[in-house]
């Protein structure tokens, strides 16, 4: 009997999905038997990569984020999946998916994993709450413009202090502040990118005292502080904290991923049909931009049931399992579940997925993408924590990337 061992983020909707598709796989594999692992996200990346868990067999498969994978193919982790789809091909890969989700899998000739779980960002927002006419008319009294989803920070910051009402424990926004390595990374991008700056060079060197970047980070330590437009725990939040707090009707805008508009629309949910999703605001100068950062399924180069575990793969793959996924609010990530009628009419949010993805960004690759996030986090935890200036703590931060001498493609 084969068995599967499968490192997955302890995320609900995660667990979830990959749980049904565990066990309809062994349901119709008699002979085999999947086990779901789920741990925290800085755990799943020790033990998965740094501990060596996909190179030594520990791990079949692991569910990464695609931050993750140039180092787990620098470091041998990741088995090259080109060639078992050479060997058994999967259906219509790789043209019904969004090239989005293909091209950041390939590493020249290799491909490190396959799409599971996407989501862009996008300012995802209570539509309920936007179009109240008496709310309308109120904000209309005050500001002398229409109450519409911001399509500027500035708007942002204006609306988030509209809405904010502490009494009744409803805030206009919050953010992900907590150094986890991801949000404050990925907010740290939207604010550069939305300001028309890069976070490297041309030659790949980070970047990260730019103009650009001080205007953004001046932006998010503001606004992250003001109780009076920020949720007050957003310091300590993570990604998946954050989306909580807006699920629980304590938020009404945020700039975040897709997936927590997507699970307004799970079975039993306060907030189906509530919510709508808008481009990222900028600056007012330069267009809109997303930054696309997805989870994909990994085989490791220590596996002995890789035969297995590629049958699992393209198992997930199939066009209903991926429509099923989305009933846990995982997203799914081919075309045909983006554009399946009766999910848009279930949740409106995915008929602007499509578009949202194929305009959204990558972050630059290379396997010290780590060891960057380190450094942004530190960034923007001190902008939280202390008084120093924007200018000195992106001047130390780009000193110190400047001595461990990294650089991406």
């Amino acid at each position: 009997m084969a068995k599967l061992r499968i490192a997955i983020r302890n995320y609900a909707d995660f667990t979830a999905a990959l749980g049904e598709e565990a066990l309809a796989f062994e349901l119709m594999n008699p002979s085999h038997r999947v086990e779901v692992v789920p741990m925290g996200i800085h755990e799943l990346y020790d033990a998965a990569l740094t501990k060596g868990g996909l190179r030594d067999g520990t791990f079949d498969i692991a569910l990464l984020v695609t931050d993750w994978l140039a180092e787990g193919i620098q470091g041998d982790s990741l088995e090259d999946l080109a060639a078992w789809n050479r060997h058994a091909p999967i259906y219509e890969w790789p043209e019904a998916w969004a090239h989005t989700l293909v091209d950041p899998l390939m590493f020249g000739e290799k491909q490190a994993a396959l799409p599971w779980h996407d989501g862009p960002e996008c300012l995802v927002y209570r539509a309920d709450l936007f179009e109240e006419a008496k709310t309308q008319k109120a904000f209309r009294k005050q500001f002398g413009r229409d109450l519409a989803p911001p399509t500027t920070w500035a708007q942002l910051e204006e609306t988030a202090r509209f809405f904010t009402n502490a009494a009744s424990n409803l805030y206009g926004t919050v953010f992900a502040g907590f150094p986890d390595g991801h949000n404050t990374l990925y907010d740290f991008a939207l604010q550069v990118w939305s300001r028309g700056g890069e976070l490297v060079d041309g030659e790949g060197v980070p970047k990260l005292d730019s103009q650009e970047a001080q205007a953004g980070l001046e932006y998010y330590r503001r606004v992250v502080r003001d109780t009076s437009a920020c949720h007050p725990s957003s310091p300590d939040l993570d990604s998946t904290q954050s989306g909580d707090k807006f699920m629980a009707g304590e938020v009404a805008m945020m700039a975040n991923w897709f997936g927590f508009a997507a699970r307004a629309g799970r079975p039993g949910s306060a907030l189906a049909r509530k919510v709508a999703i808008a481009p990222i605001p900028t600056d007012g100068v330069h267009e809109p931009v997303s930054l696309s950062v997805f989870w994909a399924l990994a085989i490791g180069t220590g596996s002995a049931n890789k035969e297995t575990a590629w049958q699992f793969l393209r198992f997930t793959t199939e066009p209903h399992r991926d429509l099923a996924r989305t009933h846990h609010g995982t997203v799914g990530v081919r075309l045909s579940t983006w554009r399946e009628p009766s999910l848009q009419i279930r949740i409106p949010a995915y008929r602007e997925i499509e578009r949202i993805s194929l305009g959204a960004r990558q972050l630059p690759r290379g396997e010290r993408m780590a060891e960057f996030a380190t450094i942004v986090d530190n960034v923007m935890s001190r902008a939280l924590k202390t008084d120093d200036s924007s200018q000195a703590i992106l001047a130390d931060a780009q000193k110190e990337s400047m001595e461990k001498g990294l650089k991406f493609s």
